[in-house]
């Protein structure tokens, strides 16, 4: 069974946005971008919520007229190429060619998803979908990024977050800034 990967880069104070919705603070140095390309080849989909699919659809069809950072650039393609699953009660079709579920039980239809064929899913961005489906059991691994910014309130990385264990399975720091902290669930 595919597992679900949640990827997500947050302050030091944990949040993963500012007061005022700002994710304006991530550096992306050459090794963070190393490792986040790699992480994609582990992932056989992107998974979302809306509120950051529609961020990430405007965002990377149109990234090369917005943004000349290197690894927006390389990864773009990648996220083109990516097949892409939103998570919505309120959307019935996505552009993009993204496949959107959510209308129904979450937790059989994302059961369903880990069950079909291919590699992991790479669930990344918003804390909302993410608590939802830690609440149901159904992330196994988190690969959090901590970068060297105090934002002093926004969006937490867990939302209503019940108690549940971690393991930690690797730690290390980027571009001598950021520090990865990758957890799987402690059964």
């Amino acid at each position: 069974m595919r597992k679900i990967v949640y990827y997500v880069h947050q302050s030091v104070d944990g949040y993963i946005h500012g007061p005022n919705g700002e994710f304006d603070w991530p550096h992306m140095g050459p090794e963070l971008s190393a490792y986040s390309l790699g992480l994609t080849e582990r992932a056989g989909a992107f998974l979302y919520g809306r509120k950051v699919w529609e961020l990430m659809s405007f965002y990377w069809p149109r990234v090369e007229s917005m943004s000349g950072d290197p690894h927006d650039l390389a990864f773009a393609p990648v996220w083109r190429k990516m097949p892409k699953v939103v998570v919505s009660r309120t959307l019935t079709r996505a552009a993009e060619g993204a496949r959107v579920i959510g209308g129904g039980d979450l937790g059989a239809e994302i059961t369903a998803l880990k069950a079909e064929p291919g590699k992991d899913l790479l669930l990344t961005g918003g804390s909302k979908l993410a608590s939802a489906l830690d609440r149901l059991g159904l992330i196994e691994e988190y690969v959090l990024v901590v970068h060297p910014v105090v934002l002093g309130g926004g969006q937490p990385v867990f939302l209503d977050a019940e108690r549940f264990g971690l393991r930690l399975a690797e730690s290390r720091t980027f571009d001598a800034r950021s520090v990865l902290l990758r957890y799987q669930r402690a059964e």
